[in-house]
């Protein structure tokens, strides 16, 4: 019988996002810088006689008034990625498959990608039967245009409609703070509100020579959807306006579709200082410091 698992699932920051065009079917294609934290959620696996899924967590509660079928029809995307897994390897999804859900949900942070591509991982150990890496892709993109990204749990250059990854770790782990102001943010409404013309792909440099040289090229960039999410979420502005005060924070900006927030520090002390300062202003507020560029599943 194996051993019980436990997959780490990390909240994923678009550092920026361009909108660069649009397909068929409604996506759009994009380019964007994505990295990923040491704040995230869990997923835990045990063998059991029978399919059960238990969320736990500060996110429990929200979580459960969703659609937790356990069909493979269901809404939830860590029970669509196991019988996904399942079907395909022919292997009956007799397990107990545990949720600590920390992330907010509809964050712009990935959460729900997030859960689902760490059972995919996670499946690959359990039942030690991998799929083909064709199997697996097709898999990914039928999830969601985020789960690939998420799967490689490094940081990349996105693009295409999340399809296109690039590895690109050639900039500096940095002290970050995370705030949502307790609102869910949808991804299409929030391409529904965008207006506007595309953008043009940006060319990333070789190497930075360290953080401010990569906070001035980020400021250069944008996220093209962080006004259509404050017409849904206008909270979102406040949040901005609270990282922008803080001692130390050198870029705030939308992570996503939002409406998670970050803030950029140089200073693992402020960053600190400034989760705290927030969370005091703002009790009703999701806060979080960490770190980006430093978690990686291999």
């Amino acid at each position: 019988m194996p051993e019980p698992l436990s997959i780490f699932a990390p909240a994923k920051i678009n550092l920026f996002l361009h909108v660069t065009g649009k397909r068929g079917g409604g996506y759009h294609e994009l380019q964007s810088l994505v990295t990923f934290t040491d704040i995230g959620d869990e997923i835990g696996f045990a063998e059991s006689k029978a399919l059960s899924f238990n969320i736990e967590g500060p996110y429990a509660e929200i979580f459960q008034k969703k659609d937790l079928s356990i069909e493979p029809n269901s809404g939830n995307l860590v029970i669509r990625a196991l019988w996904a897994y399942s079907n395909r390897t022919k292997i009956a999804p007799h397990l107990k498959i545990t949720l600590q859900k920390n992330l907010p949900l509809a964050a712009g942070i990935g959460g729900g990608s997030a859960d689902a591509a760490a059972v995919l991982w996670g499946l690959q150990e359990f039942w030690q039967k991998p799929l083909k890496q064709d199997d697996l892709q097709k898999i990914m993109i039928e999830l969601g245009a985020d789960v690939p990204v998420c799967y490689a749990c490094e940081s990349s250059v996105v693009s295409g409609i999340g399809e296109r990854l690039e590895p690109y770790m050639d900039f500096p782990e940095m002290p970050i703070v995370l705030v949502n102001p307790g609102k869910s943010c949808h991804t299409k409404d929030v391409f529904r509100f965008r207006k506007g013309p595309y953008g043009q792909e940006v060319r990333m440099p070789l190497k930075f020579s360290g953080f401010k040289d990569f906070v001035a090229f980020l400021k250069q960039q944008r996220n093209d959807l962080q006004q259509s999410a404050i017409q849904i979420v206008p909270e979102i502005t406040n949040v901005l306006t609270a990282l922008d005060y803080q001692g130390g924070c050198l870029l705030s900006r939308l992570s996503g579709s939002g409406a998670t927030c970050f803030g950029l520090f140089g200073d693992g002390t402020e960053a600190k200082e400034a989760e705290r300062s927030i969370r005091k202003e703002n009790p009703d507020w999701w806060v979080k410091s960490g770190v980006i560029n430093c978690v990686s599943r291999y």
